[in-house]
Order: C-alpha cells, then sequence, then structure tokens
C-alpha cells in the first residue's frame, strides 16, 4: 500500500477475534451497494466484536483494500473469501463514510436538496391550516348567541 493517502483514508488494523472480524459486508460487481459503484461497505458492526472494539471502522465505510489486496472489480462472494482467509492479524484501507452516497443506511443524514421540497409542502400546508383555523374563528366571533 502507497504512503499517500487522502484525508478520508485510514489503514486500520485488526485482530480476528472469536467471533470473526466483528462486521458484515455488502456490494461488488455483482451487488452494488451504492448506484454505480461496485465497492465493498461495511453494513454493520457486530457489538463487542474486533472492530467495535476498535472503534474506528463504521457502517458506511468503503473498504479499498484488505492486507493489501485491492477489492475494486470484485464480486460479492469473492470479497468475503478474502476476508474469510485473510489470517489472524487484518490490515484494512478504508475509505471513510460520505454522507451523500449510501442508499439506505439507517443513521446516514437527510440530503438538503431532496427535504428542500418537503420543506416547501410543509409551508403551503401550514399556512392552509392557519388560513383555515383564521376562516373558523372569525366566523363564529360574529355569530350571537
Amino acid at each position: 500500500m502507497n504512503g499517500s493517502l487522502s484525508s478520508n483514508t485510514v489503514d486500520i488494523k485488526l485482530k480476528r477475534g472469536p467471533a470473526g472480524l466483528g462486521f458484515n459486508i455488502v456490494g461488488g460487481v455483482d451487488q452494488q451497494y451504492v448506484v454505480n459503484d461496485c465497492g465493498i461497505y461495511v453494513s454493520k458492526i457486530k457489538e463487542d466484536g474486533a472492530a467495535a472494539l476498535d472503534g474506528r471502522l463504521q457502517e458506511g465505510d468503503r473498504i479499498l483494500a484488505i492486507n493489501g489486496v485491492k477489492l475494486e472489480e470484485q464480486t460479492h462472494r469473492a470479497a468475503v473469501d478474502l476476508f474469510r482467509t485473510a489470517g489472524e492479524d487484518v490490515e484494512l484501507r478504508v475509505l471513510k463514510k460520505s454522507p451523500h452516497h449510501m442508499n439506505g443506511s439507517s443513521d446516514s443524514q437527510a440530503d438538503p436538496a431532496l427535504s428542500a421540497p418537503y420543506l416547501g409542502l410543509l409551508a403551503v400546508l401550514t399556512g392552509a391550516a392557519a388560513a383555515l383555523f383564521a376562516f373558523v374563528y372569525i366566523r363564529n366571533i360574529r355569530r350571537p348567541f
């Protein structure tokens, strides 16, 4: 692995525990997790597993390489086999997750560009409700008892 890493790329060394490395992966050329991206991504960190205890690997991170073997253009099955045969001490090159690329991570934040139309709709509905309330209120005030 070369020495020049982007600011979002980290090398993580894990020691395989009784339950393995402690995370699940998704993706590959045959099972894209991110649209138009064949990368291998962390889908779940298992509680008390090696990855959780280390704390640096997060759900949504892209794994670029394992023990120096690049994961680009790998099928999902080939990537799983690389993880299973990686040995006890494993070095991962990881691209930290970008909140704009995930298809459905439960803890990902909404894209502000996608939520703007919903805010507009909410404003229109709030205005309509206020107008209806004002109409009913004024109509009932003018009515004698």
